[in-house]
């Protein structure tokens, strides 16, 4: 039976990077990946995803979100091809609205450079946007996009290099704790050993991690490219990733880049969630309808033909913050998920969290928003 130091079980944005970084320290590493990889099944595909430093969600995600940039550069250095793309970022909406007084919140705490506009002069700085009467939107320079699918490729052929070994179309079957205080896993295709096991595997983490079988809620997302009848306002250079605050929900958009049209998303979309094998990945016209709701009250100038539409799924804790931890009594097994539909642009430095955590059982970084314990404390389903 193979012996490694590390078994990665999920090898998407979370467990490439780890298993990147715990080759580059020397580790002998196993990556399992129920798909391809890179694949359209999961939560990391349609090209890019928003990278940001005015952190909404908390401030505690503020530092780890510094640490992320440095590691994107790095990668996108080691691996030769640019990743990180930097377009300025606004968040908007109502003035108490979530997005916009946290947003504001972390600018503060963190003292990042910021400036708050009101709808005119947004419109003005940015003419694409058409923000509604009263609401402002927060523009913060160091947001941008990472190339999602690109960056798994870059740390899974990094890993590769380092001495890695990962295994596409393997899904994991089950584990077990061995009595020397390591794991046992098996597969569709063999049984393998190691000191430690990452879990890592996206929607599907409640299948393998009994304790967040009734946490980790999977959601089906559509993600929408359409064709702007004026170009020049949607360019890269000229219209800055957002998160806007409609009457519809959330909404999240990004400049045209590697695929035609302009790309949208509505957090929790239809409000669709399941098992991650029973949700649809197949668009439909009510999912076109909804991204079209948004774009004509606050983008009209991108009601244009429908390019693209591609589905994806979140997996979404009660608070809508992240789990990274060990599972109660096994030190051995580490969980990395769920993200709630914000995670990718913390993958670089979650590598980097995951091999401390696998390796000295620690990390430097402050964790305690992330604790599986603190749901048995809020009461929340476990």
């Amino acid at each position: 039976m193979a012996h490694y130091d590390v078994i990665v079980a999920g090898v998407g944005a979370m467990g490439s990077a780890a298993a990147y970084q715990l080759a580059k320290r020397g580790r002998r590493v196993l990556g399992l990946e129920r798909f391809d990889i890179p694949h359209a099944m999961g939560s990391s595909h349609g090209v890019n995803r928003i990278i940001r430093l005015a952190y909404f969600e908390h401030p505690l995600y503020v530092p780890l979100l510094r640490r992320a940039y440095e590691l994107w550069r790095e990668t996108e250095t080691a691996f030769g091809e640019q990743l990180l793309y930097i377009t300025g970022g606004l968040d908007a909406g109502p003035p108490d609205s979530r997005v916009v007084t946290g947003s504001l919140a972390a600018c503060r705490e963190h003292g990042l450079a910021h400036e708050v506009l009101d709808a005119r002069e947004t419109a003005q700085r940015f003419p694409a946007y058409r923000l509604a009467e009263g609401h402002v939107a927060n523009f913060q320079a160091d947001a941008g996009f990472v190339m999602s699918e690109r960056a798994i490729v870059a740390h899974v052929t990094m890993a590769i290099a380092a001495g890695a070994e990962i295994h596409g179309r393997e899904a994991l079957t089950g584990w077990e704790p061995t009595p020397g205080g390591g794991v046992r896993v098996t597969t569709t295709r063999g049984t393998y050993e190691a000191e430690r096991l990452i879990l890592s595997t996206g929607a599907w983490i409640g299948d393998h991690a009994p304790e967040l079988a009734r946490l980790a809620v999977p959601e089906r997302q559509v993600l929408g490219w359409f064709q702007p009848r004026e170009a020049a306002p949607f360019a890269l250079g000229a219209f800055p990733v957002s998160i806007v605050e409609t009457r519809f929900g959330s909404c999240y958009q990004f400049p045209v880049f590697g695929v035609p049209g302009f790309k949208i998303g509505l957090y929790n979309h239809l409000k669709e969630s399941g098992h991650a094998d029973a949700l649809s990945r197949e668009p439909r016209e009510a999912d076109e309808a909804a991204l079209r709701d948004v774009i004509r009250e606050v983008f009209p100038a991108a009601e244009g033909p429908t390019l693209a539409l591609r589905c994806c799924l979140f997996t979404n804790t009660p608070d809508e913050h992240f789990v990274v931890d060990t599972l109660p009594g096994l030190p051995q097994v580490v969980v990395a998920s769920p993200c709630s539909g914000h995670g990718f642009k913390f993958a670089s430095v979650m590598g980097e969290v995951l091999a401390d955590l696998a390796t000295t059982g620690r990390s430097l970084h402050d964790l305690s928003l992330f604790r599986l314990d603190r749901f048995a404390a809020t009461g929340a389903p476990s």
